[in-house]
């Protein structure tokens, strides 16, 4: 591949770039779904090509070909060239880049048991053996059971001299469970929704996923929603389980922390940002108990990586801190050029999609530091409240501002202790006011790693693998229901 890359910047520079890179990538997906005692789809894909980026004249250029030849790679850099003059004639101001010193290095995937090594036949009969399990349950109406698994080989390599080799392996599952009664659909997920969990590691954490365990389980949830308690309206405190906390921080802070949408280019898709810079450092963001961070080291995590689509290496900080200044907003997801424009250290939040699209900032694996009580006591401490479990919806404006939330199942907390089941519970709020009432996170026995394969942003759209590490947590008089 070197012969590639090299051809590649070697042509860049001699068309006058002052910078350039290419990634040529790899990857292998695999889908399979089974629905209620039927095979439903399998999926095989591959897909390969390589991406030129170029800065000329103070812009950016870009263009990408699935032929990795000679003759296409110096076309395809040509191309990026003339696409980043043009765009110099309309820029506002030149690009200017964080240096970064040269890097070689090579990183195989955290994989024990390739998945794409595992028989075909193996891989149905335990999804059969999930679905036949929830379908036992009397009262679900229809039974679904997932496993997906990808494969990737990155290499990257810039005119400032670095190689960087870089395999990955994902593996996840989940099932579902829905059941209809007369007038109402209720649906339970394991052990989230939109695909089940997620991580960065081979065959072997199917096993890990419990779905055998809980299929039952879920089955006898989904149906008991047909008979449970609507969900209550008014101000009430919430906790919420760390699947559906996962997906608050992703939306409450992830997104609106990612700072090309800040600075207004990522405005016309996935909206702008209410965390503008004359708030780094000042805006109390939530309470005391709220430290949210941004890591590409986790063990596993969907955004975990040794070095980004710009060959930066894998950061590990703050967004929101705690400590001499409680929950405060901190810092940004950032890149080399927008890291540069406000004199911020770089947190290497650049990734694409895949080789035919351009870097942009997003992010890693967004977390929340655990507390230091036990879930058992976070319930034991609650006199009246709700508990609200797996993601059913969600809305939240373009500023990620004010939201609302919904859950698949709720339980009532009366007295310290979990009651009835509560069906199509929602949650509404303001970011800041909502992070700020949070009274408490359970400690590091309840914080779990969970992965989103859905994360959209960019035009054209690109969907990226993000990770969320999260404890639960207590929010005080959270307005529940409809407000009247």
């Amino acid at each position: 591949m070197r012969e590639f890359t090299e051809l590649c910047l070697s042509t860049a520079k001699r068309l006058g770039c002052a910078y350039a890179d290419i990634r040529i990538i790899r990857r292998e997906q695999q889908s399979l779904a089974l629905k209620s005692g039927n095979v439903e789809s399998i999926a095989n894909g591959l897909d390969a090509g390589f991406g030129v980026r170029v800065l000329k004249n103070g812009a950016w250029g870009f263009a990408s070909s699935r032929t990795l030849t000679g003759r296409k790679v110096e076309e395809i850099t040509a191309l990026a060239v003339r696409i980043a003059e043009a765009s110099a004639r309309v820029k506002e101001r030149d690009v200017v880049l964080e240096p970064l010193p040269k890097v070689e290095a090579y990183l195989p995937a955290d994989c024990r048991i390739d998945p794409f090594h595992v028989p075909l036949e193996e891989k149905i009969q335990f999804l059969t053996q999930v679905d036949d399990k929830v379908r036992a349950v009397p009262g679900v109406t229809i039974s679904r059971a997932t496993l997906d698994f990808w494969k990737e080989r990155k290499i990257f390599a810039s005119s400032e001299g670095s190689f960087i080799e870089q395999h990955k392996v994902e593996s996840g599952g989940g099932l579902e469970a829905y059941a209809v009664g007369e007038n109402d659909m209720q649906i339970r997920s394991f052990p989230n929704s939109m695909g089940g969990n997620v991580r960065a590691l081979g065959y072997e954490f199917i096993a890990t996923l419990g779905l055998l365990e809980n299929a039952e389980r879920i089955g006898q949830e989904a149906v008991s929603l047909l008979t449970a308690k609507p969900c209550p309206s008014g101000e009430i405190d919430i906790i919420l389980d760390s699947s559906q906390l996962g997906l608050q921080i992703h939306e409450s802070c992830g997104h609106p922390t990612e700072l090309d949408r800040v600075l207004g280019t990522e405005a016309s898709y996935a909206g702008t940002s209410f965390m503008m810079p004359d708030l780094l450092g000042k805006l109390q963001y939530g309470s005391k108990h709220v430290t949210i961070y941004a890591d590409a080291t986790i063990p596993g995590g969907l955004g975990t990586f040794a070095y980004d689509d710009e060959g930066f290496p894998a950061q590990s900080a703050d967004l929101v801190k705690e400590g001499l200044k409680e929950g405060l907003f901190v810092s940004y997801l950032t890149s080399r050029e927008t890291a540069a424009a406000l004199g911020l250290k770089n947190s290497a939040a650049m990734r694409a999609d895949g080789w035919g699209r351009m870097p942009i900032i997003r992010m890693t694996n967004i977390s929340i530091r655990p507390g230091t009580i036990p879930f058992e006591e976070l319930i034991a401490d609650t006199e009246h409240g709700l508990y609200l479990i797996t993601n059913k919806s969600w809305s939240i404006d373009d500023k990620r501002l004010n939201f609302q939330f919904g859950t698949e199942i709720a339980y009532e907390i009366e007295g310290g202790k979990l009651g009835a089941p509560v069906k199509n519970a929602t949650y509404t709020g303001m970011t800041p006011q909502f992070w700020n009432s949070c009274d408490a996170v359970a400690d590091e026995n309840s914080w779990f790693l969970w992965g989103l394969t859905n994360c959209g942003k960019g035009q054209p759209p690109q969907s990226m693998h993000v990770g969320h590490g999260a404890s639960p947590a207590r929010f005080r008089n959270v307005q529940v229901g409809v407000k009247k």
